[in-house]
């Protein structure tokens, strides 16, 4: 991969004209045309590791039931650049899924965030504290927001969406 980058060479197009090739000394940045397509591979890396437990019996993620009255089981969504993983709530899947985390960096090279990191409860919970100790994460409950959404919130309140709305109508004021 780091081939690829490190012998591309770009073109300035300076008023129209084209203007001399040059190499890329400082590999990608942030909004390289490049980047989408590398974070999507390493997260197609995290995501067969975390299937893998999954399959393996160390945690078991969340069944959900479909119309036609068959189960379907979904441990993790990933999102743009953030992943929602679901487990039991038990320390001995909270171990695994930090085994996966450490793993996942020693393989990508890439660093997770866990202070941005939370584990948000569903109905009662005992051992918390231990848990998110185990991930090194913050604690959290329903409701709450993920990306700017009420997540576990009733969503027939209109009141709920109040803020999703009042940003939108900002941005489209712009």
């Amino acid at each position: 991969m780091w081939s690829c980058i490190s012998t591309a060479k770009f073109l300035v197009l300076v008023n129209g004209v084209p203007v001399g090739f040059f190499s890329s000394s400082k590999g990608l940045r942030q909004g390289d045309a490049l980047s989408p397509y590398l974070f999507v591979m390493g997260m197609e890396v995290l995501s067969v590791l975390i299937r893998r437990i999954v399959e393996g019996g160390f945690i078991s993620g969340c069944n959900i039931w479909r119309g036609s009255g068959s189960v379907a089981n979904i441990s993790h969504i990933l999102f743009a650049d953030d992943i929602i993983v679901f487990c039991e709530a038990k320390k001995e899947d909270m171990t695994y899924l930090s085994w996966i985390l450490c793993w996942f960096e020693a393989i990508s090279g890439l660093r997770i965030n866990l202070a941005k990191s939370e584990v948000i409860l569903v109905g009662e919970v005992e051992e918390i504290l231990e848990m998110a100790v185990e991930l090194g994460c913050k604690v959290d409950q329903l409701p709450s927001a993920y990306l700017g959404l009420p997540l576990g919130a009733p969503n027939k309140a209109s009141s709920v969406w109040d803020g999703v709305e009042e940003r939108v109508r900002w941005k489209l004021a712009l």
